[in-house]
């Protein structure tokens, strides 16, 4: 915390409760709750889709707690990374700090890629590709992460404003879903809420599931199998609660506006989830939802309301916009904290007069950028799911820690039944982890073996807090 006073790496103070909030359901609304729900609720649980993401609201809240506690008690810039650094020391922050470049990276690249296909539909073309010299270059998903990589550049307060405007403009677009399909809810559709269960396509080598692959359970679709496996499905729809944390630094009364924002945005996003499902199933049958086809606006030409597409492209494209932008102030923000500690260059964290790290915006906007515009991402999407839980589970264990190592801290915000909750949480998040597939577990182990290599090669020689060790041994 004394580190964040040096005037050359020194963020501007500017964020409220409100922008916070913001920040955080800008990025949970995104794509998920225009094709997630449908597809989920045709093939894995039927109408209780619904109670699926209250599971998944519940392990998220209990991470929440976590993240509220710790960015209240250590409100400086590079959330889980910060965090752990605070509790752990510094090998496991680097860890945990390679695994978040993982996720934010990719994630950016993902839904950067999603908004240039629906650009497409809204423009009435194919998908914004064009080939050069034999090579495909997404240019739909190469303009928005330009424009981005300026506005957040520009200033993390006039960035909040524009995620303002567009994130009213989505989740007008969902209420307008909601109150118009409420008129066409049929009660019969809704029975049985939890279908019964039949046996899942078997899956076998790396493409089944981790838990799958140790115990030889064969999973099964609906049935309340299914509706855990959706939960463990849909969880991945509220990620972006921690993005609200790597601004910690940026805000303006920390130890209140960080806890009121996490938890917030958690709390909005839960109930326009739950909305838009109950409408979705109550206006068709859930076995005409199923396929990988399926979209939310699927259940409303089935109504005869052919021009509720149109809206809901648009309001999927709003959704994604704000989306890939706080996914990148999270990326730039954990890649900031981790160069001022020295173990990324440290010339990097220099923030100028405008208290915005432009260098680190800038070469986040480059690589997401060409990761965008070059790569097929496809199953890559799965690596961002197993990073963001890992984060969760050293966060909840981080908590227990610090009570005990600096029960003196001033603590903004206070996780009630410790250490149950961040006990519950991790058993929550490990348990979701285990969804996922062998080949994700094998990527992911990959990746981080890697970070131990750089860690090793350069980061540990170049560290701030070993520079400062070396130099208390020698006096």
């Amino acid at each position: 915390m004394r580190d964040t006073d040096e005037p050359d790496t020194k963020l501007r103070k500017s964020l409220s409760s409100w922008d916070l909030t913001v920040f955080g359901v800008a990025v949970a609304v995104g794509a998920g709750i225009f094709t997630l729900t449908a597809r989920t609720a045709g093939n894995v649980a039927g109408p209780s889709v619904s109670l699926a993401f209250v599971f998944a609201a519940v392990a998220c809240g209990l991470a929440a707690l976590c993240y509220a506690e710790f960015a209240s008690t250590v409100p400086v810039a590079g959330s889980a990374y910060t965090f752990s650094y605070a509790t752990f020391g510094e090998f496991v922050a680097w860890i945990i700090g390679w695994d978040l470049i993982l996720e934010f990276a990719l994630a950016s690249a993902v839904v950067a890629k999603g908004w240039s296909l629906y650009l497409g539909e809204v423009l009435g073309t194919s998908s914004p590709v064009v080939s050069i010299g034999g090579l495909d270059v997404d240019w739909g998903a190469l303009v928005i992460v330009a424009v981005l990589t300026v506005l957040l550049a520009t200033g993390v307060k006039i960035s909040s404003r524009v995620s303002l405007v567009i994130t009213a403009i989505k989740v007008g677009v969902v209420l307008l879903i909601v109150v118009v399909g409420a008129f066409y809810i049929k009660a019969a559709n809704y029975s049985p809420y939890i279908p019964p269960a039949v046996p899942a396509e078997k899956e076998s080598g790396l493409t089944q599931s981790l838990f799958s692959f140790v115990t030889g359970a064969e999973g099964s679709n609906f049935g309340w199998y299914g509706l855990l496996a959706a939960a463990s499905l849909v969880f991945f729809a509220f990620i972006g609660f921690d993005v609200v944390a790597t601004t910690a630094e940026e805000a303006s009364d920390p130890q209140k506006a960080l806890p009121r924002g996490i938890l917030g945005s958690l709390l909005i996003v839960t109930i326009l989830y739950v909305a838009v499902t109950l409408v979705l199933t109550g206006m068709v049958k859930y076995t005409e939802l199923g396929g990988e086809g399926a979209t939310l606006a699927t259940a409303f030409e089935l109504n005869g309301i052919t021009w509720a597409s149109k809206v809901i492209s648009f309001g999927a494209l709003a959704g994604l916009t704000t989306v890939v932008m706080v996914l990148m102030l999270g990326q730039s923000r954990v890649l900031f904290a981790m160069s001022r500690d020295g173990l990324m260059p440290r010339r990097l964290a220099k923030t100028g007069s405008r208290g915005t790290p432009v260098r680190i915006t800038v070469l986040v906007g480059i690589v997401v950028g060409l990761l965008a515009a070059f790569f097929p991402i496809g199953t890559l999407e799965e690596m961002v799911n197993i990073g963001t839980l890992f984060a969760f589970v050293l966060v909840s264990i981080g908590v227990v820690v610090l009570r005990r190592t600096r029960p003196d801290l001033k603590r903004g915000f206070r996780v009630p039944l410790v250490p149950l909750v961040p006990i519950l949480a991790v058993l929550a998040c490990v348990w979701l982890m285990l969804n996922l597939s062998v080949e994700t577990w094998l990527r992911f182990v990959v990746w981080m073996a890697l970070g131990v290599v750089v860690y090793f090669g350069y980061s540990r020689r170049h560290s701030v807090l070993g520079a400062r060790q070396h130099a208390d041994d020698t006096h």
